[in-house]
């Protein structure tokens, strides 16, 4: 296919004390389709060749053999390499059409195992919009590891143990009611637990009696486990429903109570490596034989209670232990970046060679209207009641541009659904973003809609067609065609940087790229004309929206037929 292999085989006949994987990370994408497709730039040759860059770029063009090829210029520094358009094209389209949602694969994983730690949601908590980026972050990034040749094992790492069980049990056996709870568990349990926070401010013995509960609950008290078990599976059934809408499914729901049994085993490791030592009546791991600026990973509290660190060494251990993972990720936030530094320095101490696959991937802080979410203090937006308000607009929308639709409620739920997938994984992950529902659902601008909106005009033009796609006569080589081959071409590439960087918004602007240049095309072409060209035009709309299609199923994003 004529892509950067061929562009990397000129040159490195050339290039001979280049390697073919140096001139490949040397190659750029021109700032401008009129400079060319492939540029290859020469300024960090001139300190070995000793001549001007621009000397240089010359001296290749002079030599490079430019069969296949439109033509291969100096431009200053730069070597601007011009693809065949005809014979790409027709290459691109065939591969496309032949592999359909396969194109894009590769077998860079060669299977091996992923584990993806993501959502993880607390119990007797609602799923708030404050667990919409772990959520959807680590289903992209599971759907993305899969087209990448790897195995991912999503794991809803359940936030079901911990000191805050403890302070619930005390709220609701103090000031609780069971009949409240039956009638709507979710909101009266959240209701304890922010009152709970509110009166400990005034009377701090609370937080002491709460810590107390969750000992007894630690050491196995009937009624404390019988009020947690109660909590949890009230929790799943709502957690249920929210992933049932978004299409995200878990390979395990083993959470912090699943490692109840196994921190033994790690607080023996520490003890053997003579890691534990106490302080101030808690057992901790000294961190700075690793970095002097870490502080220690504390294991026990003075009270013997595990916590947070001691549970995520075990659910570590136990992940290498049961997938053999190559790689174990962890999509939460980037305000738990040192735990997971002191996590790995503790793993490396304890003689674990895998601690560098652990890699914590983190995210931005998402605000709603401008205004952080806090559980603790009740500022908290439902996911579900975001869920509603975005199947209602769009709703409203697919009402007044395509009334006669069948399906309207569905489609609706899809685009909804979609459209507050697609906005948070647009943005890069590391940053933080406001939500603005209305601008969110909107089908123009840099929206989930616009992508799919786009690919259902593609699909509706293919229903329109009374010709066959065929690849026999394509000669496709005018330039709002060229920006959609092109942007088809790196498609392949565009997934593998997506693996590398662990970064969806790669995926989710490549669809708009995409999306862009077909509308480009479509407002500017009669692709339905019956001539010659006509069988090349639609073979290159089914190759826009298989890789549209593709796109968004990768974010986790339905592709509707029709709008």
């Amino acid at each position: 296919m004529a892509d950067n292999t061929q562009v990397v085989s000129a040159l490195a006949a050339v290039l001979t004390d280049l390697t073919a994987s140096e001139i490949a990370e040397k190659l750029e994408a021109p700032k401008s389709s009129e400079l060319g497709d492939v540029a290859f730039p020469t300024f960090t040759l001139a300190k070995v060749l000793r001549q001007a860059p621009q000397q240089i770029a010359a001296n290749i063009v002079a030599e490079i053999d430019q069969t296949g090829f439109e033509k291969v210029v100096a431009t200053g520094p730069y070597v601007n390499f011009f693809l065949d358009k005809v014979a790409t094209s027709r290459e691109t389209l065939q591969t496309i059409l032949t592999l359909k949602a396969d194109y894009g694969n590769n077998t860079d994983g060669q299977g091996a195992n992923v584990t993806i730690d993501m959502s993880s949601p607390n119990i007797a908590k609602p799923m708030s919009m404050g667990h919409l980026r772990s959520t959807v972050i680590g289903n992209a990034l599971a759907n993305i590891t899969a087209k990448n040749g790897y195995q991912p094992i999503k794991i809803n790492h359940l936030g079901d143990w911990g000191t805050q069980f403890g302070k619930l049990i005390y709220a609701y056996k103090t000031w609780g009611s069971e009949d409240e709870v039956k009638a709507d568990p979710i909101a009266t349990l959240l209701r304890y637990y922010v009152e709970f926070h509110e009166k400990a401010k005034a009377d701090d013995s609370l937080n002491d009696e709460g810590r107390a509960w969750f000992k007894k609950l630690e050491d196995g008290d009937e009624e404390a486990l019988a009020l947690w078990a109660w909590f949890r599976e009230e929790s799943l059934k709502e957690f249920t429903e929210i992933y049932d809408r978004l299409d995200i499914s878990f390979d395990s729901f083993n959470g912090e109570a699943f490692y109840n049994d196994k921190m033994d085993k790690v607080v023996d490791l520490l003890t053997e490596k003579d890691l534990l030592v106490t302080s101030q009546g808690a057992q901790i791991v000294d961190l700075s034989e690793i970095n002097p600026n870490l502080t220690p990973a504390m294991i026990k509290r003075t009270d013997g209670a595990t916590l947070y660190m001691t549970r995520d060494l075990a659910a570590a251990v136990y992940r290498k232990e049961t997938y053999d993972f190559a790689k174990s990720l962890y999509v939460v936030g980037g305000e738990q970046r040192e735990h997971f530094v002191q996590m790995k320095a503790v793993l490396s101490l304890m003689g674990f060679a895998w601690a560098d696959d652990v890699e914590h991937i983190s995210f931005g802080l998402i605000t709603f209207n401008g205004k952080k979410m806090s559980t603790r203090k009740g500022d908290v937006v439902l996911l579900k009641d975001v869920l509603n308000d975005a199947h209602d607009l769009a709703l409203q929308q697919i009402q007044e541009k395509n009334p006669t639709l069948e399906n309207k409620a569905e489609v609706a739920e899809q685009v909804g659904a979609g459209a507050v997938v697609f906005h948070d994984l647009m943005n890069d992950r590391t940053n933080n973003f406001d939500f603005n529902l209305e601008e969110v659902v909107r089908f123009e601008g840099d929206t989930g809609p616009y992508v799919q909106y786009t690919n259902a005009r593609a699909k509706s033009i293919l229903r329109k067609a009374s010709a066959s796609v065929s690849l026999d006569a394509v000669t496709l080589d005018d330039p709002l065609t060229w920006d959609i081959i092109t942007t088809l071409n790196s498609f392949p590439a565009t997934v593998q940087r997506a693996w590398q960087q662990r970064e969806a918004s790669i995926i989710a602007k490549y669809a708009l790229t995409l999306s862009r240049a077909f509308n480009k095309y479509y407002a500017n072409s009669k692709i339905l004309t019956a001539d010659e060209q006509l069988q090349a035009r639609l073979a290159l709309v089914d190759a826009v929206t298989i890789v549209l299609t593709e796109s968004l199923r990768l974010l986790g994003v339905k592709a509707p037929e029709e709008m």
